[in-house]
């Protein structure tokens, strides 16, 4: 061997042995977000009947955040988890209804860390998009394996899941499971944290369930750990204490594998109880969806020795969701894009024990819209650290009266209008952006079949967002008057072309007619029925009807037996609104699911 070419293979080596050191020098991160479960759904926040020993011991070891605030409802919290900015900014101001969908210009921190060689993976709940280009694959997840809409059973999943034994898209394909969906979601979390554990590679892993959301299902071992409390309360804290379970399992195994004193473990919630608050909540008044605190504060721990976040630190002053991706920057090193502003700003410095930080005032802004589109003041907060100002009128002393009981805002004129200064100037920067209706895109060459599902549609009620009101097929006129479908989906064809537009009344996985009828599923144990459990009701649909844009392009009879009645029309590049329907006797009834598949 040449000395030249002894020298270039020492050379690569030591590149290569470089490359490894660096990238087992980056701490890795694991984010546990859990579903609907309050700040007093945990023992450690003084809970009395609930059993979070996992948790509990989590906190004792973390910096936790004790005025952390999100939005009140789950997908607008996921929005601003991900990217750092304003929930009203990303398109996501609701549930369903098209508006849970993360805007494709956002950047995630699944697509941050992926971008500074990190693995990402998204396990559970995503709710912000189920088709291309707002699938957690198509935002920086490199391994996924998630339920499909907000939860369990509801339109976009799987056909009759429920929470046991259910079925789930890994990287966009349907695969079956065994077992709790939660314990199934860790197990796949753990299973990617174990082989970047082995293969030295750093990792993201998002580890969001759908628990403790309803419908109220889990094991009937943690139903019985809650014998004597109501059923619904049984369930719920039995789903919690089941992620717990979960919680310690996975911090089991990162001891295990040698790389707990390099990870960042962080547990968190999306927004304030949906169930516990007549046990506990903390002196909080309201719950899910409120404006007041009881809909939007929530616990926050965060541990990681390597950091030097190892020990019990509370940290009292006011925090966001928007902090938690350019704080996460801050602790692994990962660079910001340079296109990217966050609304959000590092609280590094404030988790870590060791450092005294003098803590600027600042202002931040909660609200939950829950409509078709934006209404100024509509379920918000604005905080300070001593106040909040409630859908622009009411304001309470935080210090005084932690419990929002009286009314202030009287006696403060000038800390209202300070307030309500701020918030104006907030919603006018945003205002612009809210006529960016977020489309599904149609003939991406890589995506040319898109499924489509009522959760999606828009329209000023909401849709059917579950599998039971599909089932159900809300058939009921308006008085004298005949159903109208006013809903549509915004679509966007990235090129002229032919589609072939199918629809169906029952899911391509369920294999039945349109005008056939079904049995009711099996249960599961807790204190909600499933979803499935509604018998499928027959529409009696006479013909299909293909509107686009407003217009009645063309119809065609229901044949008996047949599962779908399909169009093949030209689309022009551009936005259009896509709202076909069955002819019933008692007017419209949108096709729940449509299938899109680009001829060219």
């Amino acid at each position: 061997m040449s000395r030249l070419s002894y020298l270039t293979i020492m050379v690569s080596a030591l590149l290569l042995s470089f490359s490894a050191l660096s990238q087992a020098a980056k701490p890795n991160v694991i984010l546990v977000m859990a579903d609907d479960q309050g700040y007093g759904d945990l023992g450690c926040t003084g809970n009395p009947i609930i059993k979070t020993p996992n948790i509990d011991q989590l906190a004792s070891e973390s910096s936790g955040l004790s005025d952390y605030h999100v939005a009140p409802t789950c997908s607008p919290t996921r929005c601003s988890l991900l990217t750092g900015h304003w929930t009203n900014r990303t398109g996501v101001w609701h549930t369903i209804m098209g508006r849970s969908m993360l805007r494709e210009n956002e950047v995630t921190v699944g697509q941050m860390f992926s971008d500074a060689g990190y693995e990402t993976g998204m396990f559970g709940k995503w709710h912000l998009g189920d088709n291309y280009p707002y699938r957690p694959e198509d935002r920086g997840f490199t391994e996924v394996f998630r339920h499909g809409g907000g939860g369990v059973g509801q339109t976009p999943d799987v056909w009759n899941n429920a929470y046991f034994d259910g079925s789930y898209f890994h990287n966009g394909e349907l695969v079956p499971a065994e077992g709790f969906c939660t314990d199934v979601f860790f197990d796949r979390a753990n299973a990617f944290i174990t082989k970047c554990a082995k293969q030295e590679q750093p990792f993201f892993a998002y580890i969001s369930t759908n628990a403790p959301h309803g419908p109220l299902h889990c094991p009937q071992k943690y139903l019985d750990m809650y014998e004597g409390q109501s059923d619904k309360i049984a369930a719920f804290f039995g789903m919690i204490t089941n992620i717990d379970d979960n919680v310690g399992k996975t911090r089991r195994l990162i001891e295990e594998l040698g790389i707990a004193d390099d990870t960042i473990f962080v547990y968190t919630t999306d927004n304030g109880t949906a169930t516990g608050a007549n046990i506990f909540n903390a002196g909080m008044r309201g719950r899910k969806g409120s404006p007041y605190d009881g809909g939007h504060r929530v616990p926050f721990f965060l541990h990681w020795p390597a950091g030097g976040i190892d020990q019990q630190h509370d940290v009292d002053e006011l925090t966001h969701v928007v902090d938690i991706v350019p704080t996460l920057l801050a602790m692994t090193g990962v660079e910001k894009p340079a296109e990217v502003k966050f609304d959000g700003v590092s609280i590094a410095d404030l988790l870590d024990p060791k450092k005294d930080v003098d803590w600027p005032e600042r202002f931040v802004i909660s609200d939950s819209q829950r409509v078709r589109d934006p209404i100024k003041w509509r379920g918000s907060s604005v905080m300070s650290q001593k106040y909040r100002l409630i859908n622009g009128q009411e304001l309470y002393d935080m210090t005084a009266d932690p419990g929002q009981q009286k009314d202030i805002a009287k006696q403060h004129p000038e800390v209202v209008a300070e307030m309500r200064a701020f918030y104006d100037q907030w919603w006018a920067e945003l205002e612009p952006t809210f006529s960016q209706t977020t489309e599904i895109y149609l003939g991406h060459p890589q995506h040319p079949v898109v499924s489509l599902t009522a959760h999606d549609w828009i329209q000023g009620v909401n849709p059917p967002w579950h599998q039971g009101s599909i089932r159900a097929a809300n058939l009921k006129q308006r008085g004298s008057k005949k159903l109208v479908h006013e809903g549509h989906w915004a679509v966007k064809a990235l090129r002229d072309g032919k589609y072939r537009i199918s629809l169906r009344r029952w899911p391509v996985e369920s294999r039945t007619a349109i005008n056939a009828s079904l049995p009711a599923g099996d249960n599961v144990p807790g204190a909600s029925k499933a979803f499935r459990t509604t018998p499928g009701k027959s529409i009696g649909a006479t013909h299909a009807v293909l509107r686009i844009d407003g217009q009645d392009i063309d119809r065609k009879p229901v044949e008996a037996d047949v599962e779908e009645v399909s169009f093949v029309t030209e689309l022009k590049q551009g936005s259009h609104q896509l709202a076909p329907f069955f002819e019933v006797e008692q007017g419209e009834l949108g096709a729940y699911y449509v299938v899109v598949t680009s001829l060219d």
